[in-house]
């Protein structure tokens, strides 16, 4: 037998019992609308595009049927389609065909062009699937000989769906890998964690269950499919609820933020997700007149993740939506990673929690509530379904109680294998040897997530990267919050554009800001040395730190991941590398 005959299991699987093609199964005979890709490119008002769960489940099955006159199960395809419908027939095609799918993007993506050349050496897939129109793109990635040659580029739009006839879905263990999950590169080279079919059907469980979910939820949104939020939220839960997805290109949000909020509005029950950046994005791209008119009282989860949770953000969304019915309790901060297929921990029904606390007590190591003016607010991620979430020393191992900050380590059947061919990151990463902890907690396969974070009456609060940490006079300070303190310094300063990084001289470290300036604010109010006196000021107030050097930049100079992060590393490389002027 090479192939599975599907069962279906309850709704909230978290033992992971049946692949995410098995839902899909589940949905095949309906006429509903499964998933809607709305067209901004020759129409402002945007046009929709719908496929059907019957629909969806043929084009997938005839993709599957000719990759595998290609391929073997267990074989890599790089995903290399458009943020369109094709991309949701490929991911899924390639889960029926058994092969281990490479959520990547097309070529003409070439802000991250390096990103997506690395993926594919490391990886060498036998399959590229693209699109017709993206051919093009495609043959010039193969021409420049930037990447190894696969077997076959693959145009998903062009596969006949007669090609469903007869396929049966292969037959795959749950523990197979089902897809790699390349990270973000924040702090070194991307790698692809290796996700399971089990890893993806239980990570799409925790998440229905975490927010309540159900098939009557409409998942709307606009973040890719390569990034690891947007393959969940918006791809695999609709899948395993059989719930409608809606979604626009990144590009379509960012050049009229509206388009995002009107879709939320469109449909009933919409969860949406997006990083911190897009909710500050939204309220100051858009007008009072759409403040004004658009109606958010259908919308039920807007998750904030992927980078730095700030209250302020939350704050300015709320006050600028609320009059247009959007619940306060909306608003949902999360945790997640790649290595984690995404999901960790989320915010209940109550919606954010904002915690005030010591800076100088957060520098020593320890979350401690404060009342005074300078304490710093931060934002709880809620806790996590199905899993566990500890905190640890990551010196000796051991779990540390609460209020105490350390390393945050993740245990449960989402955890991913590792790296793809990558056994020593592999090891020191996902097997966290867990010396003292409680009773219950296993001692080995810790996924050691490389951030920091502390628990406050049974909520994790994350402080920063390990990595990213800057050590001055012995005092730990985190570059996120140096970073919030300049947003808030002058209204020049475009907010979430900004890195905070250490230089090290000698024996002692210094810290650089590199921060981006607003094109909304007239040139004569963002005086390069006006702005660089209120962030000095500020630091120095808050932070009792004095910057060796400030930077105001044009827009698009600070890097950022595939995934919208700061790169702080790689600001710190431009700017020793005189990209930014000459060093002080």
């Amino acid at each position: 037998m090479n192939h599975i005959e599907f069962a279906v299991p309850a709704q909230h699987d978290f033992t992971g019992s049946m692949p995410l093609t098995g839902f899909l199964h589940r949905n095949a005979n309906s006429d509903r609308p499964a998933f809607t890709f709305v067209d901004y490119n020759e129409d402002r008002a945007g046009i929709e595009h719908t496929l059907t769960w019957r629909e969806l489940d043929l084009r997938a099955r005839a993709l599957a049927g000719q990759l595998r006159q290609t391929t073997a199960p267990g074989a890599r395809v790089a995903i290399l389609t458009p943020h369109d419908l094709n991309y949701v027939v490929a991911f899924l095609g390639c889960l029926y065909a058994g092969v281990i799918g490479v959520p990547l993007f097309a070529p003409e993506v070439s802000l991250h062009g390096s990103r997506l050349v690395g993926a594919l050496a490391d990886c060498d897939p036998e399959v590229w699937l693209a699109t017709e129109n993206a051919l093009p793109q495609v043959r010039k990635l193969l021409d420049g000989e930037l990447a190894p040659s696969p077997k076959q580029v693959l145009a998903v739009d062009k596969v006949d769906p007669s090609a469903a006839a007869g396929f049966r879905p292969a037959l795959v263990s749950m523990d197979d890998p089902a897809y790699l999950q390349y990270t973000s590169g924040s702090t070194r080279a991307p790698s692809g964690a290796v996700i399971t079919h089990r890893n993806l059907v239980v990570n799409s469980a925790q998440i229905a269950a975490a927010y309540g979910m159900d098939a009557g939820y409409t998942c709307s949104g606009w973040i890719p499919f390569f990034h690891d939020m947007g393959l969940m939220s918006m791809l695999a839960v609709p899948v395993l609820l059989g719930a409608h997805s809606v979604f626009c290109t990144p590009f379509a949000f960012l050049q009229r933020p509206e388009r995002w909020l009107r879709q939320l509005a469109a449909h009933p029950n919409t969860l949406t997700a997006a990083p911190n950046f897009a909710y500050d994005y939204a309220v100051a791209r858009t007008s009072d007149e759409f403040k004004s008119t658009v109606n958010l009282s259908r919308v039920k989860i807007m998750i904030n993740g992927s980078e730095p949770v700030r209250a302020k953000t939350i704050e300015r969304f709320n006050a600028a939506f609320g009059p247009a019915g959007l619940a306060p309790e909306a608003h949902r901060p999360s945790y997640g990673l790649a290595e984690a297929t995404v999901y960790v921990t989320a915010t209940g029904a109550a919606g954010p929690t904002v915690l005030k606390v010591d800076r100088a007590e957060l520098s020593a190591g320890r979350l401690t509530p404060s009342t005074s003016d300078t304490a710093l607010e931060l934002v709880g991620a809620g806790t996590g379904i199905a899993l566990r979430v500890l905190v640890v020393d990551p010196a000796t191992g051991a779990a540390l109680p609460e209020g105490a900050v350390g390393e945050v380590w993740v245990h449960g059947p989402n955890v991913a294998d590792g790296y793809w061919q990558k056994p020593e990151e592999s090891a020191q990463d996902f097997d966290g040897h867990l010396t003292s902890g409680p009773d219950s907690a296993p001692e080995r396969g810790w996924l050691r997530t490389g951030d920091l974070g502390a628990l406050h009456q049974g909520e994790l609060f994350i402080t920063g990267r390990a990595k990213d940490l800057i050590i001055i006079d012995g005092k730990n300070h985190y570059p996120q919050d140096i970073e919030g303190t300049v947003h808030e310094a002058h209204p020049a300063v475009r907010r979430d554009y900004v890195a905070a990084f250490a230089l090290t001289e000698g024996a002692d470290e210094r810290v650089v800001v590199i921060a981006e300036y607003s094109r909304h604010v007239p040139e004569p109010d963002r005086d390069p040395a006006a702005v660089a006196l209120a962030v000095r000021q500020a630091v120095s107030a808050h932070h009792d730190l004095r910057l060796a050097d400030f930077r105001l930049v044009p827009p698009g100079k600070v890097r950022r991941t595939s995934s919208g992060k700061i790169a702080r590393g790689a600001t710190r490389d431009q700017y020793l590398s005189g990209a930014y002027g000459e060093l002080l």
